[in-house]
Parts: structure tokens; C-alpha cells; sequence
């Protein structure tokens, strides 16, 4: 009996080191999630309350908060439905044809996430300035593109391309390609034939990827304030709004602007974890 009681000792012990170890590596997760995102969203929940909810209301409705918001808005709109176009068709060339280059073009299709955003924003002006000669043509044309909207629509393009095609992509390599093909062999269109077998397949990697470049776009910086103008009522954007409220010591106007911003993304990204939660349902009831 004596002899049971002492080996049972050992695996209490460790039973008991373990519990303490995954409790422990828990608390640490959480206590550096609390410490790096908690805290800062906390702080800034507060400033921007700080006066209160009507004059947070007045803060993010004022003209150029408004302004500034809305085309950030509408841009973002902009952007996510154009990706979700041109993604998902790059995605379908990259999955379903092979081409010299198909390599070099994969890889390209991250260098938007390597490229710093400051970076993207000289690009463009190199590119479409009104003293370089494809600017300074479109300006001839009546096109304006740098320190205008359609500058700022390029820079949000360019810096969300990557989002519709990595999350498109791995869904269409799922999709078997004889679902296709015995659909062209019943003598349907190859539009008729995407419509009605290859998009059912991928609406939820297509939606999860639009929500991640709308959400991406709604925060951009570094590329807008080089290329945008930032003329307040026409091309200021809600993210340099926020950085003008910083240089301006107005903290608390730039704290109700961040938080209704963070509102805006944490939404999407909450309905982004619903959409890829029910995908994962649905591949366990299959």
C-alpha cells in the first residue's frame, strides 16, 4: 500500500508542474495582450470620451473630421470592390494556368507587404507627378492623379493588392478543376461556368479578403500623406486628420477620430472571424 502511495506521488507531481505550466504560459499570453493592446486601446477609449459623448459627437462631425471621414470611407469602398474584381481574377490565373513568369508573378504579388507604405506613396509620385511625363499627359488629358483622389485610390490599390488574392487563392487550389471542366463538356460558357461552379466555392474567401482590404484601407498612412495634398474638404483622409490633431495638441479630437476608426476595423474583423469560423463549421459537417 505504502509502495502505491509513494509512486503515485511522482505523477502528482508532475500533473500538478504541468497544470502550473500551461496556467502559467496562459497568463503570460494573456498579461502581454493586456499590456500591448488592452492598455493602448483603453487609454485611448478614454481620451476620447473624456468630455463626454456629445462633445466626442461634435469632435468626429465637425466639417473637416466629417470630410476627411468620409472620403476615407468612400475610397476604402472603392478600393475593396476593385480588388475584389481584379483579385479574384489574378488568383484564377495564378490557380488555373501555367505561364512563363507564373513564378515571378507569385511572388510579386506580396512585395506590397515588404514595400515600406512611405515608400509606395514616392513611387506614385515618381510615376503620375505633374512633372513626370505620364503625369504631366493625364494633366494635359484633364486628369489629375497626385494631390487628388485618384492618387489616393492608387496608393490604397497598390498597398491592399496582396488581401483578395492570398485569401482567394488557396480556396481555388481546393476547388477540383473536373467540376469545371465537366460543366464546359454540358457546353457551358466559361463566364456561365465561374458563375455557377467556381464563385459559390469561393464567396467566403472572396468576402473575408474585400472585408481585410476595406479595413487595411480605413488605417492607411504613409502612402496618403505623399501623395494626397491633404487639403482639408477634398483630400484629407482620417487617418492624416489624426495626425494633424496630434500636431495641432489636440489630442482629444485625434483620440475621437482613433476610436471611431478602431470601431469601424474591430467590426470588420469580428465579422471576418464569423465568415472563416462558419467556413470551418461547414468543412467538419462535409
Amino acid at each position: 500500500m505504502s509502495a502505491s502511495i509513494q509512486s503515485m506521488a511522482p505523477r502528482r507531481r508532475s500533473l500538478a508542474s504541468g497544470a502550473m505550466g500551461k496556467w502559467g504560459l496562459r497568463g503570460a499570453a494573456i498579461i502581454y495582450l493586456g499590456f500591448m493592446i488592452v492598455l493602448p486601446l483603453s487609454a485611448i477609449v478614454a481620451n476620447g470620451f473624456a468630455a463626454g459623448v456629445k462633445i466626442f459627437w461634435s469632435d468626429v462631425t465637425n466639417p473637416t473630421a466629417f470630410s476627411a471621414l468620409k472620403l476615407t470611407i468612400i475610397a476604402s469602398v472603392i478600393v475593396s470592390a476593385v480588388n475584389a474584381v481584379m483579385g479574384t481574377l489574378t488568383a484564377y490565373v495564378v490557380v488555373r494556368y501555367e505561364f512563363i513568369g507564373k513564378r515571378l508573378l507569385n511572388s510579386l504579388i506580396d512585395m506590397p507587404f515588404a514595400i515600406p507604405t512611405l515608400v509606395t506613396g514616392v513611387m506614385l509620385v515618381a510615376l503620375y507627378g505633374p512633372q513626370r511625363t505620364l503625369g504631366a499627359w493625364l494633366m494635359g488629358k484633364g486628369i489629375q492623379v497626385i494631390f487628388a483622389t485618384p492618387g489616393i485610390v492608387l496608393a490604397l490599390l497598390l498597398i491592399t493588392y496582396p488581401f483578395v488574392i492570398r485569401a482567394v487563392q488557396p480556396v481555388l487550389m481546393e476547388v477540383e478543376k473536373g467540376q469545371e471542366e465537366a460543366a464546359y463538356t454540358l457546353g457551358a460558357s466559361k463566364w456561365i461556368t465561374f458563375l455557377h461552379i467556381v464563385l459559390p466555392n469561393i464567396t467566403r474567401a472572396l468576402m473575408t479578403g474585400s472585408l481585410l482590404t476595406f479595413a487595411r484601407a480605413l488605417g492607411e498612412f504613409g502612402s496618403i500623406v505623399v501623395v494626397a495634398g491633404n487639403i482639408p474638404g477634398k483630400t484629407l483622409t482620417a487617418p492624416v486628420y489624426i495626425y494633424g490633431q496630434i500636431e495641432s495638441q489636440n489630442q482629444r479630437s485625434a483620440s475621437a477620430m482613433s476610436v471611431l476608426l478602431l470601431g469601424l476595423s474591430f467590426t470588420l474583423i469580428l465579422v471576418v472571424e464569423w465568415i472563416q469560423s462558419r467556413k470551418g463549421s461547414a468543412h467538419v459537417h462535409q
